[in-house]
């Protein structure tokens, strides 16, 4: 291959990383694939037929969603192992964004239009951001943020759920009503035993085989089961409710089209899509690197994930996400390439063009029961366990999120969620840690007095630590803390700033810091800086606050800071605590 050939296979290969794959793919690895992909497609059809209804949906967009979704991020994620398809967690935000804008009663046709245009807002959102390199946002959900969503999730996906499980339905909007609806419903006999029977058997097989033997096919094991005791038992004479025909074929090729007064609506649903299903992508992409020793690229994660969304979205698909339970079962079963992904996709293919009869019978509390069981995997109760034992100020944030989701809905439940992560990096830089330094007996250097008490000081020498960049959200704080400390009685002659953590000064800062050394220098107390970043001195150099704060007030280290104070003011430590605290 000459050079200028090289380079353009380079370019295209990194752009669609699957075109690399399948021409530098090995033989040897076939097997493995094949027989990966045959066993995750067990998985993916019930799975997808039910995320589908849980997204309002017919049955069938869940398959075509998981086809194009395989496909999609097959040709063009970075990831070797990582499975894409419809998904628990954007299930309800589909719901939340797309039923509202259709009318009562609700034309199915114009349901799937509107999730195909979401699906192509989300695909060309996440593929955009991957373009300009802005993999950063999804760490807009912190970690306890995070735990607290999911876990308001998981009851929200639980709760709807429940009516197709005991074989009724009930019109809600929100947690509450949908709770009070199911209740009243239960209260009024509307219950259908059979569906209850088959529901329930359904979720004991599958959370008993997840718990005693997780590679079993067990919700491929409670599908087929399903469909037996339908035939067995008649069940459709019954009262259960049946999925039905299937539509034959591969899914056509449409572009859909919605009002134009919608879009609006549809494109503040996709933000939100788009944040959760990122979220969930690099977190999950980030697990599978290590056991695969690749490296997690964010931004070639947002292109992958963005066209698996635009390929279901051109196919009557809606958004899709990384799953982890389904990803654990490929990789399981022998997945190492992008191949995987592919034989599930020809497999479903196959499935909707020789036989799409065979998921007739398929009872709708079956997928409520494989809905359900995959609400229970999302909820983290220990992670909410382990914030309260940990640190309060997150678990709070979690249970905040929790409710936000779980009483305001979901997508005002993301909104919640992301505010309460920015917010809460907001008050840690406004409020950082702060400590007053000394000297421990034993130990080298100057530590914290909280937690490393002093039994010596040197008379008008104050340490003081800030932890954080000094910005306009912080400046007052800074300054109020450094006032308090010289208004110590004995004054402080020297105030040392520990400016190590300082990792940055915005001009608003830099005129507190001016101000306030005029007023420290009036008083009779010097302000000094020791171990002030090179980039940082420089900012303030361009300041021009080095005109008033002179190069004799920046020292490389605390130590020899102090030893400057001690050699000009002839000092010597003295037994003792020193008199300066912080508030």
């Amino acid at each position: 291959m000459t050079a200028p050939a090289a380079t353009r296979w380079a370019a295209v290969a990194r752009a669609v990383p699957g075109l690399a794959m399948l021409r530098s793919y090995r033989p040897a690895l076939l097997g493995k694939d094949l027989v990966a992909g045959v066993v995750l497609t067990t998985l993916l059809v019930p799975q997808g037929m039910a995320y589908a209804e849980l997204a309002g949906l017919p049955p069938i967009t869940g398959l075509y969603t998981t086809i194009l979704g395989l496909v999609g991020y097959a040709l063009f994620g970075p990831s070797r192992v990582l499975v894409l398809g419809p998904d628990s967690a954007l299930g309800p935000m589909i719901a939340a964004t797309v039923l509202p804008l259709v009318m009562a009663g609700g034309d199915p046709d114009a349901a799937v239009a509107y999730a195909s245009m979401l699906a192509l807002m989300v695909g060309a959102i996440t593929v955009l951001a991957g373009v300009f390199r802005l993999g950063f946002v999804a760490d807009l959900l912190s970690r306890p943020t995070q735990i607290g969503y999911v876990n308001g999730l998981a009851l929200t996906i639980l709760v709807s759920q429940l009516p197709k499980l005991f074989g009724f339905s009930v019109d809600g909007s929100g947690l509450i009503d949908e709770a009070v609806a199911f209740v009243r419903a239960v209260q009024d006999g509307e219950t259908v035993a059979a569906a209850l029977a088959v529901g329930v058997a359904c979720l004991v097989l599958i959370l008993v085989l997840q718990r005693l033997w997780p590679r079993f096919p067990s919700v491929l094991a409670s599908v087929v089961l399903a469909i037996a005791a339908v035939a067995v038992f008649d069940l459709e004479a019954r009262g259960v409710s049946l999925v039905g025909e299937l539509p034959a074929g591969f899914p056509p090729f449409t572009i859909p089209g919605v009002p134009v007064a919608d879009l609006a609506l549809l494109f503040a649903g996709a933000l939100g899509i788009a944040l959760v299903s990122l979220t969930d992508t690099i977190s999950t992409a980030s697990v599978f690197a290590e056991k695969t020793g690749d490296e997690v690229d964010g931004n070639r994660e947002m292109v992958g994930v963005g066209a698996a969304s635009l390929a279901a979205g051109l196919f009557q698909g809606f958004p899709v996400s990384t799953s982890g339970s389904r990803t654990a079962v490929a990789y399981q079963s022998g997945a190492r390439t992008q191949l995987t992904g592919l034989v599930g996709a020809a497999a479903i293919v196959g499935l909707l063009v020789v036989a799409p009869g065979l998921l007739r019978n398929l009872p709708q509390p079956a997928l409520a029961a494989v809905v359900i069981a995959a609400s229970l995997s999302l909820a983290n109760i220990a992670g909410v366990r382990r914030l309260r034992r940990q640190r309060r100020s997150d678990f709070v944030l979690a249970v905040v999120a929790f409710l936000s989701v779980a009483l305001l809905g979901v997508l005002y439940g993301i909104a919640v969620a992301v505010l309460l992560s920015i917010l809460n990096v907001f008050r840690r830089v406004w409020w950082p840690h702060q400590a007053m330094l000394g000297r421990t007996e034993g130990m080298r250097g100057f530590h914290d007095t909280e937690y490393r008490p002093t039994a010596e000081h040197l008379p008008g020498l104050a340490i003081y630590r800030f932890d954080a960049p000094l910005l306009f959200a912080n400046a007052r704080t800074f300054r109020d803390q450094v006032r308090r400390i010289v208004d110590t009685e004995p004054r402080p002659t020297w105030l040392i700033v520990a400016a190590e953590p300082i990792t940055d000064v915005d001009t608003t800062a830099a005129d507190m810091l001016e101000d306030l050394d005029a007023d420290l220098a009036a008083g009779g107390t010097r302000l000094v800086f020791a171990e002030l970043k090179d980039a940082v001195r420089q900012k303030i150099e361009r300041y021009e606050l080095t005109h008033n704060i002179r190069d004799n007030r920046f020292y490389p280290t605390v130590r020899t800071a102090v030893e400057a104070y001690e050699a000009e003011t002839g000092a010597s430590w003295t037994a003792g605590a020193s008199p300066y605290r912080l508030d």
